[in-house]
């Protein structure tokens, strides 16, 4: 029963007007537009109280067939439920705090943008220190790519023309040291130039 409640509310609070809303954009009705506008207003603020309400008063006999009966008070052409209460109380209250209630979402906001940033910097620097701590905790390759890299850059910034790591060449910690083999064209040149 409580299902058929959940989903009667559903189509008759939601989809019902959703639709004539829509309806209402497509033939550019005013008449109709702020009729469902209105609707949209006392919709929200309902579905904001049903939150606290649910908490306190589901034990209620019937109140769940009365909210449905409410929702169907809102949106009968012949009671005009929604109408009526925007224009007795939503209307001139948010008329009168509407000054009051722009400052806190300004405000809201600029702490909220502050916020973000605040929070994005210390989970960059999280991920940061992670990234470090199991780099150190040898993970073998991961840590012996990173000590390469910044012994490349050190030489590179420092343009140590006397250091003995070309930036070209990765350094690495075995420990077996292998020498360079001279090239072919190499020693053929050192030959050739001893027989003449």
């Amino acid at each position: 029963f409580i299902v058929w409640l959940f989903f009667s509310r559903l189509i008759f609070g939601t989809l019902y007007p959703a639709y004539y809303s829509y309806k209402a954009v497509k033939s550019k009705d005013i008449k109709e537009y702020v009729k469902w506008m209105m609707y949209w207003i006392i919709f929200a603020l309902f579905t904001t109280a049903e939150t606290f309400t649910d908490i306190f008063l589901c034990w209620f006999p019937f109140y769940y067939e009365l909210k449905i009966a409410f929702v169907a008070w809102l949106l009968s052409p012949y009671t005009k439920g929604s109408s009526l209460l925007y224009r007795k109380f939503v209307h001139p209250t948010l008329s009168s705090k509407e000054k009051e209630i722009d400052d806190c979402l300004i405000q809201a906001k600029d702490r909220s943008y502050d916020a973000l940033v605040h929070f994005g910097k210390r989970g960059l620097n999280v991920a940061a220190t992670a990234a470090v701590m199991a780099a150190s905790k040898g993970q073998g390759a991961l840590s012996e790519r990173l000590r390469s890299f910044s012994m490349q850059d050190l030489s590179t910034i420092r343009g140590d023309s006397s250091s003995t790591v070309p930036p070209s060449v990765t350094v690495r910690t075995s420990s077996k040291q292998s020498q360079p083999k001279p090239s072919r064209s190499a020693s053929e040149g050192t030959g050739s130039s001893g027989k003449c």
